[in-house]
């Protein structure tokens, strides 16, 4: 009776089977990403087994229990894809310090976090290197006054630079650099303090390097057409080239929920592909001899997906295009095939697509942001068209007011669905966003986008400039709105950070409550409360230092005091947004005093002592480890004698940042190698 009853809910749901195929997936990577080492080619083989041992088991079960095989199937192939994806995507990277010169092709301009203009040169040489073991990509961030005229798409460049490995988690458990390089292919990084000298000029025959120059001269143009900073978003959005915004303008987007306008993704995606689909349906439809003979809707669908890749190759094509690109080509190839396009399936089969081919986007902030406002919507809209009160709505006296209720909703339904995920991944969250964005992404919609393609038609026969004064005024508007909202009082909220099994958990529940046909699917709202529940009561460490030791930051009553007042600014910066506090570094530090080199501080109880300094004796350590019950020596290379727990120069070099907590049972020291195990892009 038992399995009857089962096996009938396991049919009821027989629908819904492919919505959960990336579920699935997605954990098979998360078990990838999560676990604490390299699987070995014993552990592959294994997984490799079970996945063709329950193939062939749905060979012989029932229909209504396959699966359950099924579940398992995809949870290996997750798994197996991303050790594929790991190993493929490997390259040489720099294990050791280096300053000298550098030569490389310039690939990219950007701004590093500083606001200093960063490039990243492909085929580089590095002096006595051997080829075998030079990245492929170097990224060096500029601190010259002087930058000359050097820096042009394609061309070759020699500079003289300070490199290192791609740096480790500032502290355990957080983000991890060194992952996101290995799969971009960066093998390291560093900075120069000299101009960039020209070593050969451009050579424009790679298609690559031909497409770049294109998005830097259509960004110059656009910055000359519509100056300051509203051209340089208005660059941003067509081109992707990031290198002209001023960091100010960066944190009111941020702290007013508009950062999502400057980044290439779907939204704008949508806004470009539906509009030139409108167009172009509305326009074959307006003449009679064509319309008889092609179907608009096809028609505009094929425009428009040739145009969404064109957009794709403009703004650079980086991961969140491409992942833009995939959901709006799905959907566009569903009105091909007569197909609805706007649903969860397609949903589903563009997120299967994205994890298929790039299984590590599962880790990253857009890809879950993306999914996480896209499934609320189409589902939330879904269940609504089924709803006879919004029919009723929609065919009453107030229909006309369907589109004000409707972009109402769907601003309220993205920004609670995208919330928690901006909450874990950047520690806030705009608490006036939903206003910003009722009143910004109809004018991105309605003026700003449509301007944009007007201006790439009209340009055609050199008439673009009235385009791009109309899409300035509506650039002008967004701005104005996103330094209004985030100067109110109060237009941020901050929350410390959680383990990643939290969001996961939350999002599991999110995807139940969505996704399962039935009574069950409201187990979905405890499990997300239950995440919630565990976030609220996850505990900060008590101390973190630095992987060179240099600053250390101690939880005190007026939050995280630091010992250092600058340096490590990066650092500094993460651990206090990490614990949900908006003190800069400067506040931080002067909420203790410490000595510059040598200090001794109590932390829960138990005193630990720090001593900075390449000439300390052995003595001098033994004596301090004799009194305390951590001794930091960043500086120190021998072996500590005594009863304390040393960080000496050769932990820190192995373990990377290190972080303390109280536990019942004393002190408990982790480092990040502990936290996240020796894997491929931290050996």
């Amino acid at each position: 009776m038992l399995l009857h009853g089962f096996q009938a809910a396991l049919f009821a749901q027989r629908h819904r089977f492919a919505l959960w195929l990336p579920v699935w997936l997605g954990i098979g990577i998360s078990v990838y990403f999560g676990i604490r080492f390299e699987p070995s080619t014993m552990t592959v083989a294994g997984v490799v087994c079970a996945l063709l041992a329950l193939i062939g088991l749905t060979r012989i079960l029932p229909e209504t229990l396959r699966v359950l095989c099924w579940v398992p199937i995809f949870v290996c192939l997750g798994f197996l894809l991303s050790v594929y994806r790991s190993h493929t995507v490997e390259a040489p990277k720099l294990s050791w310090h280096y300053y000298g010169s550098v030569e490389g092709t310039v690939a990219h301009l950007d701004r590093s976090g500083s606001n200093k203009p960063r490039v990243t040169l492909i085929d580089p040489i590095l002096t006595k290197t051997a080829p075998y073991r030079t990245p492929t990509h170097v990224r060096v961030s500029l601190h010259s006054k002087t930058l000359g005229t050097a820096l042009t798409p394609g061309a070759r460049i020699m500079i003289t630079a300070s490199l290192s490995p791609p740096a480790g988690p500032v502290e355990p458990g957080g983000f991890d650099f060194q992952r996101k390089a290995w799969f971009d292919g960066l093998g390291a990084t560093g900075y120069s303090r000299t101009p960039p000298v020209l070593a050969m000029p451009a050579d424009p025959n790679t298609l690559s390097l031909r497409i770049f120059a294109l998005r830097m001269w259509l960004s110059k143009q656009i910055r000359t057409e519509i100056p300051g900073q509203t051209g340089a978003f208005a660059a941003a959005i067509i081109t992707g080239d990031r290198s002209e915004i001023d960091p100010a303008l960066l944190t009111d987007l941020r702290q007013s929920n508009l950062a999502h306008l400057l980044a290439i993704s779907g939204l704008h995606m949508g806004l470009l592909t539906g509009f030139i689909f409108a167009i172009v349906r509305l326009g074959v439809a307006a003449i009679p001899p064509i319309a008889v003979r092609w179907q608009a809707k096809k028609v505009g669908a094929v425009i428009a997906l040739l145009a969404g890749a064109s957009y794709l190759m403009i703004s650079g094509a980086n991961i969140a295009t491409q992942r833009a690109f995939v959901m709006v080509a799905v959907m566009l190839v569903a009105i091909l095939l007569d197909r609805p396009a706007i649903t969860l399936r397609a949903v589903a089969i563009a997120a299967t697509i994205i994890l298929v081919v790039r299984p590590e986007s599962l880790t990253q902030p857009g890809f879950q942001m993306s999914f996480a406002a896209t499934t609320a919507l189409v589902a939330t809209f879904e269940a609504l068209n089924k709803s006879e009160a919004w029919r009723s709505f929609n065919r009453g006296r107030f229909r006309l007011l369907s589109p004000v209720l409707s972009l109402i909703i769907a601003s309220a339904v993205a920004g609670f669905a995208t919330a928690p995920f901006s909450a874990f991944h950047f520690n806030q969250t705009a608490q006036y966003g939903l206003i910003a964005n009722l009143t910004s992404v109809p004018m991105m919609g309605l003026l700003v986008m449509p301007a944009a393609v007007f201006a790439a038609v009209l340009s055609l026969v050199g008439l673009q400039g009235p385009a791009f004064w109309v899409m300035g005024k509506g650039i002008d508007w967004i701005l104005g709105v996103a330094n209004f909202i985030a100067n109110l009082d109060g237009s941020v909220i901050r929350f410390a950070s959680a383990p990643s099994y939290v969001l996961g958990l939350f999002t599991l529940g999110a995807l139940i409550l969505i996704l399962y046909q039935g009574r069950f699917r409201f187990a979905g709202v405890a499990v997300a409360a239950g995440a919630l529940t565990l976030w609220a009561q996850a505990e900060r460490p008590d101390m973190l230092i630095t992987d060179n030791g240099r600053l250390v930051g101690i939880s005190t009553d007026k939050g995280r005091a630091l010992t250092r007042t600058k340096g490590n600014g990066f650092a500094a910066r993460t651990w206090l947004e990490n614990d949900g506090d908006g003190a800069v570094q400067t506040a931080a530090a002067s909420r203790q005093t410490f000595h510059k080199d040598i200090w001794t501080y109590a932390v829960a109880g138990e005193d630990v002592a720090y001593m900075w300094g390449k000439t300390l004796t052995a003595d001098q350590t033994d004596e301090a480890c004799a009194s305390a019950k951590i001794l930091i020596a960043p500086q120190y290379k021998d072996a500590v004698s005594g009863p304390c727990y040393a960080i000496t120069l050769k932990e820190l070099r192995s373990g990377g940042a290190v972080a303390v907590w109280n536990t019942p049972n004393g002190l408990k020291v982790q480092s990040a190698r502990d936290r996240s195990g020796t894997r491929l892009w931290n050996e």
